[in-house]
């Protein structure tokens, strides 16, 4: 069974047909590529994957669980994570409390309890605080823990949120476009570390127009246009699939 299987899903928004019956299923351990020229219904598909908008018609199920109908934080207590095209930190949060806040769920105190400041509370948070250090280690950042998050570059910012995406504890993360902003030493880093994330046993599906990034780090791909799947399979077949060349790779620099 697939970790994640979409079903003849169509979204259409006020007669605007974004997505037509398309089918697509991530596999657990894998990175999975999604890509396509603007407009494609890319970003359309996170949405409905995350709840964050419901399909007109159409199945999706993560982890064998019907979650067309649920609402985000509901998804996301199934063991999916999320970023977005544009940065979505806490600026005037430091770096940790923002990995702190994806651990919410770890936190099993209640507002009474926090607010009496009881022994057991004050162990629960050193060890929130300690696995959020550890996960900035990971990313890189430990030695900014204290910054607030809006001192960080645009660089930063991003592998933050993906790290406070972690901090849930996914199976599964869906990356919005994370190299989009980035140079291209970023972008080698960013490929670096997503390989490095499925290595410690989550599940990535990426949007992403940097095809150099997405052709080196992708187990498959899958390609929409005009809210229609035209292609599916390896980054060798994609890149010389004439449908997709003609839709969207041709001219395209892989850099």
């Amino acid at each position: 069974m697939p970790l994640l299987a979409v079903k003849k899903v169509v979204k259409d928004y006020e007669g605007v047909r974004a997505l037509n019956g398309v089918s697509l299923q991530v596999e657990k351990g894998v990175i999975k590529g999604l890509i396509g020229p603007n407009g494609a219904g890319k970003s359309t598909m996170f949405h409905l994957i995350s709840g964050m908008e419901k399909p007109t018609s159409g199945n999706i199920a993560f982890r064998g669980v019907d979650i067309a109908g649920k609402e985000p934080h509901e998804i996301s207590g199934l063991g999916m994570g999320r970023t977005f095209q544009t940065v979505q930190t806490w600026g005037n949060m430091t770096a940790v409390e923002n990995v702190m806040v994806g651990m919410h769920r770890k936190l099993i105190g209640g507002i009474l309890s926090c607010g009496l400041w009881l022994p057991w509370i004050k162990r629960e948070e050193k060890e929130v605080l300690r696995e959020a250090f550890g996960m900035l280690e990971f990313l890189g950042l430990s030695a900014k823990w204290k910054w607030p998050a809006f001192q960080l570059s645009y660089g930063e910012q991003k592998i933050l949120e993906i790290g406070r995406a972690l901090a849930t504890g996914p199976e599964l993360i869906l990356l919005d476009e994370p190299a989009a902003g980035l140079t291209p030493q970023e972008v080698q880093a960013l490929a670096e570390k997503i390989q490095q994330i499925r290595e410690r046993g989550t599940t990535i599906f990426v949007v992403e127009h940097h095809m150099g990034m997405v052709m080196e780090i992708a187990d498959e791909i899958a390609v929409l246009n005009h809210g229609e799947l035209i292609a599916e399979g390896r980054p060798e077949a994609i890149r010389d699939d004439p449908r997709v060349i003609r839709a969207y790779l041709k001219g395209t620099v892989y850099a």
